[in-house]
C-alpha cells in the first residue's frame, strides 16, 4: 500500500516523482499510484526535512515556497538512486534523503549537514498531488513528538472523496533524544510554536496545515552530522489504526534491516522468472526485469483498510484500471504469482458482494470512472481458466465467482460509467446504440463498449464452460459475436478505397451513424481525442475506428473473413503499421502487432513486435511509451521479450521468440518451472528487423508440437521443456493442419478446454 517517493513541482508529476533536475523537490509523500493518467494521485502527507532557520517562526512551511532543487551530478542528472525496496537523493540544502517501506509503512532517514545545529522536520498534512484537502485535523504530542492528524481528498479519476490519516514517529540515529526541542502546527508559511493541535471544519479556509518538529543534534561537535529517523504509518480507517500499522510493521526503527526485508521479497518475487544472459546485451537484461518489477506494484494490497465495511477477506485497491491490465498484466501474473493473483480475485469478489458489481477503476478505496466495458470480468475469466482445478484450495469460490459475472453481465448498475455495464441496453439490442442515454451518463464510447463487453461475455461463456453450465455457454459465447451488429461493410478508409469495413457506431433503430476511420489517429483532419469527454459522441475510446476494426480476440478468424481474407487482413494490418494507426501508448493497439499469426505469417508478428520495443523501450527516464498504465506497459514489453503474448480468460498464448537464448517460469503454485529454449539463438537485431529469430518449429519436451503459433497453458502447468528452432525466413507459415492457426469461436475453437 505504501509507496514512499519524492515528490515534485514537474507538471508531468502524476506519480510524484520527475528525474529532470530543474524541477524542484517539494516533499517525501508515502502513498502514491504508478503510472496511471487522471489528475496527480496519492501524494499524501509530504515530510520535508530543514536544515537551519533563522528562527521557528521564520521556517518555510508552505510547500511552494520551502521546496527546492536537488544536488546535480557532474552528468547533469540529479544526485538520486534507487533500488527495489529503496530510495535516495541529495538535496541542495545538503540534506541526504533515504526512504524505504514495509507495506503500511514508510520509514525516512534524514541526514543533516554538519553546520545544521537545529534539524527540524516538515509533518504536511494537507498537500496531496490535488491540493484538494477539506477537513483537515492534526495533533502533536509533546512528550515525544508523535504527529497524528488527517483529512478528506479528492480521487484522482473520478468524483469521490476518501480519507486517510498517518501516525508520524521520530528517533535519533546513533543517539537518543525524549522529545523534539521545539514543536507547533503550521498553517501555510506561518509556523506557531507549541500549538498542539488544529481542527478546520471549513472548506477552502486554509490550503495548506501541518507539523514542525525541531531536534536536537547529534553532538555538541561541528564536526558531527545529525540523522533523524521518521517513521510514518498510514491508514485508511484511523490515526490509531497508522499508529499500530506502524508499531507492528517496524517496532525498532531499523533502516537497514527493512530495506534487507524489502529487498529479499523483490528478489524471491522477480526471479521466479530467470532469462539466460549470454549474447545478450545488459540493456536488454534490464529493461526485462525492471519491467517485470513495475507490474507488481498495482493493484495495492489494502487488506484491513477498508473503511467501507468489516470483511475477513483480502482487500485490494488501485484498479487503476482494469482496462489497461487485464489484457496482459493478469496473464503474466498466472505464470508466476498465482496465489497474490487469487487473493486479488477474492478481494473483487468481496467487492461485487458488498457493492454489487466488480470493480473496475478504483483508487484509494472508491470507485472511480470505467474507461471500457467491465473489465473485471476477463480477469476473474483469466483466473478460473487457468486456476479452476485449484480455485478451493486457493480459497476462491467458483459459485461467488461466477455469481459475481453474472450480475455484471445481466444487471444493470445505477451509474454504470462508474461500475457495471449498461446491461439493459446490451441485452434489448445486442450493441450500445448511439441515442441510448438512459442513467448512467452521456451516450460515449459505444463503439469500444460494445466490442468491449463481446469480449467480457466471452470470458464468461469460458468459465460457463468449466462449470458444465451448457446453457450459459450458448448464450454468452452469442453475445461474444455481438461485435458483428457494429461492423459495417461499406465504410472505406479515405485515400484507400480497398480498405474497406468498419466497426462504426449505430442507432437504436439499426440504421447506421458515422465516424470518419481516421478519427483519434495521427491522420484525424480534426485532430480529434478520445479521452473521457462527455462531448464526445463518436463512439470511440482511446483509439481510432481502424484500431477497434481489429480488436476482436475472440474471433480473429470471422474478422478476416469480413475483410476479405488473410492477404487483405495482411494489407489492413501493413497500412495500420505504416500510416502510424498503430498507437503503442494505448491499449486496443497492443494486440495488433501479433494478429498476423491468425493469417498464417507469424513471422511478421515476431518483426512488428521486436520493431516496436526497439522503437519505443528503453531503459532511460523517457523508455517507456506514454505511462506505465498501471504495469500495463510493463506487462506487455515482459511478453514481447519473452516471444509471447497472451489472449485473455483463454489457455493460450500466441508465440515467437524470445529475447534471450533461454527463459524460465517458476509457478510455486504447481512447484514446476517450465523452460522455452532457443536452440539457434543468435542474438537480436538492434532495430528488431531481420535476423534468425523467425520460429520454424517447435518441441515440447522432445515431442513434435502441431503449431509455431501458439503454446497451450498445460506446458505451464506441467513443467515441461519448450525447444524452438529458428529461422531467418519471415514467411515460416503456423505449422500443417487448421489446428496450427490460433483458436477463434467461428472455427470451433474454445469448444473443449483448449
Amino acid at each position: 500500500m505504501v509507496k514512499v517517493g519524492l515528490d515534485t513541482d514537474s507538471p508531468g508529476n502524476q506519480a510524484g516523482y520527475d528525474a529532470n533536475p530543474i524541477f524542484s523537490a517539494t516533499g517525501f509523500s508515502q502513498l502514491h499510484d504508478s503510472g496511471t493518467g487522471g489528475g496527480a494521485s496519492l501524494s499524501n502527507f509530504k515530510l520535508w526535512p530543514l536544515p537551519e532557520c533563522d528562527s521557528f517562526a521564520s521556517c518555510n512551511t508552505s510547500m511552494y515556497v520551502r521546496q527546492t532543487l536537488r544536488a546535480v551530478l557532474p552528468d547533469g542528472s540529479p544526485d538520486d538512486a534507487g533500488s527495489p525496496g529503496y530510495f535516495a537523493t541529495n538535496l541542495s540544502t545538503g540534506v541526504q534523503v533515504e526512504l524505504t517501506a514495509s507495506r503500511r509503512t514508510a520509514l525516512h532517514r534524514y541526514t543533516f549537514p554538519k553546520s545544521s545545529r537545529e534539524p527540524r522536520i516538515v509533518v504536511d498534512i494537507t498537500n496531496d498531488g490535488l491540493n484538494s484537502n477539506t477537513e483537515p485535523v492534526i495533533n502533536i504530542n509533546t512528550t515525544n513528538g508523535r504527529v497524528t492528524g488527517g483529512a478528506r481528498f479528492a480521487s484522482s479519476f473520478g468524483p469521490g472523496r476518501y480519507n486517510v490519516y498517518t501516525c508520524v514517529d521520530f528517533k535519533g540515529y546513533g543517539y537518543d533524544f525524549e522529545a523534539p526541542t521545539e514543536y507547533g502546527v503550521w498553517m501555510g508559511n506561518s509556523p506557531v510554536q507549541y500549538s498542539t493541535q488544529f481542527i478546520q471544519l471549513y472548506s477552502g479556509f486554509v490550503s495548506e496545515m501541518g507539523a514542525l518538529l525541531t531536534f536536537p543534534p547529534s553532538s555538541n561537535s561541528t564536526d558531527q552530522v545529525t540523522t533523524i529517523l521518521a517513521r510514518v504509518g498510514v491508514s485508511f480507517i484511523s490515526s490509531d489504526q497508522a499508529c499500530a500499522n506502524a508499531e507492528s510493521e517496524i517496532p525498532d526503527f531499523d533502516f537497514d534491516g527493512t530495506v534487507a526485508t524489502a529487498r529479499a521479497a523483490w528478489n524471491e518475487l522477480l526471479s521466479r522468472v530467470q532469462v539466460d544472459t549470454q549474447g545478450v546485451n545488459k540493456e536488454t537484461t534490464e529493461l526485462f526485469y525492471s519491467s517485470l518489477y513495475r507490474t507488481h506494484i498495482v493493484p495495492a494490497d489494502y487488506t484491513g483498510e477498508n473503511p467501507n465495511w468489516v470483511s475477513t477477506e483480502p482487500y485490494y485497491d488501485s484498479f487503476y484500471c482494469n482496462w489497461d491490465t487485464y489484457r496482459t498484466l493478469y496473464p503474466l501474473m498466472s505464470l508466476h504469482d498465482p496465489e497474490v493473483f487469487a487473493r486479488i480475485v477474492r478481494g473483487m469478489i468481496n467487492i461485487q458482494q458488498h457493492e454489487g458489481w466488480l470493480p473496475e477503476c478504483r483508487g484509494a478505496t472508491i470507485p472511480q470512472y470505467i474507461q471500457g466495458g467491465s473489465n473485471g470480468d476477463p480477469i476473474l475469466g483469466e483466473f478460473f481458466v487457468k486456476f479452476y482445478e485449484h480455485a478451493a484450495a486457493l480459497n476462491v469460490s467458483a459459485d461467488a465467482l461466477y455469481t459475481a459475472l453474472l450480475t455484471d453481465a445481466e444487471d444493470q448498475a445505477p451509474n454504470w460509467n462508474i461500475q457495471g455495464r449498461q446491461a439493459t441496453t446490451w441485452k434489448q439490442y445486442n450493441f450500445i446504440p448511439s441515442d441510448i442515454y438512459g442513467s448512467g451518463g452521456a451516450a460515449t464510447k459505444q463503439v469500444s463498449r460494445t466490442l468491449e463487453y463481446s469480449f467480457n461475455d466471452f470470458s464468461i461463456a469460458q468459465v460457463a464452460r468449466i462449470l458444465n453450465k451448457t446453457d450459459d455457454v450458448a448464450k454468452y459465447q452469442a453475445r461474444a459475436g455481438n461485435f458483428l451488429n457494429v461492423w459495417n461493410e461499406n465504410v472505406t478508409l479515405p485515400s484507400h478505397p480497398s480498405i474497406k469495413g468498419m466497426m462504426q457506431p449505430r442507432f437504436a433503430n439499426g440504421e447506421w451513424n458515422y465516424t470518419d476511420p481516421r478519427h483519434c489517429s495521427v491522420n484525424d483532419p480534426l485532430q480529434s481525442t478520445c479521452y473521457l469527454d462527455a462531448t464526445n459522441h463518436d463512439g470511440f475510446y482511446e483509439s481510432s475506428p481502424m484500431v477497434y476494426s481489429q480488436y476482436v480476440p475472440q474471433d480473429t478468424a470471422k474478422l478476416i473473413a469480413m475483410q476479405g481474407g488473410n492477404k487483405s487482413f495482411i494489407d489492413r494490418l501493413d497500412l495500420i503499421f505504416d500510416e502510424d494507426y498503430f498507437d503503442v501508448t494505448d491499449e486496443p493497439s497492443q494486440q495488433i502487432p501479433f494478429m498476423y499469426h491468425y493469417a498464417n505469417r507469424p513471422g511478421y508478428s515476431t518483426q512488428r513486435s521486436r520493431m516496436i520495443l526497439a522503437e519505443s523501450y528503453n531503459t532511460t527516464v523517457n523508455g517507456l511509451p506514454g505511462n506505465d498504465d498501471s504495469g500495463a506497459m510493463a506487462s506487455y514489453a515482459v511478453f514481447y521479450l519473452v516471444g509471447m503474448y497472451p489472449l485473455p480468460a483463454t489457455r493460450q498464448f500466441l508465440l515467437a521468440s524470445p529475447y534471450f537464448p533461454k527463459v524460465s517460469f517458476y509457478n510455486p503454485l504447481f512447484n514446476t518451472s517450465t523452460t522455452i529454449i532457443a536452440k539457434n539463438f543468435e542474438g537480436n537485431p538492434a532495430d528488431g528487423k531481420g535476423g534468425t529469430v523467425f520460429v520454424k518449429s517447435v518441441t515440447i519436451d522432445g515431442q513434435p508440437w502441431h503449431s509455431n503459433c501458439y503454446l497451450d497453458w498445460d506446458v505451464f502447468v506441467n513443467g515441461s521443456t519448450i525447444e524452438l528452432e529458428l529461422t531467418s525466413d519471415i514467411d515460416t507459415p503456423c505449422g500443417e493442419g487448421p489446428d496450427a492457426l490460433p483458436p477463434s469461436l467461428s472455427t470451433g475453437g474454445y469448444s473443449g478446454l483448449i
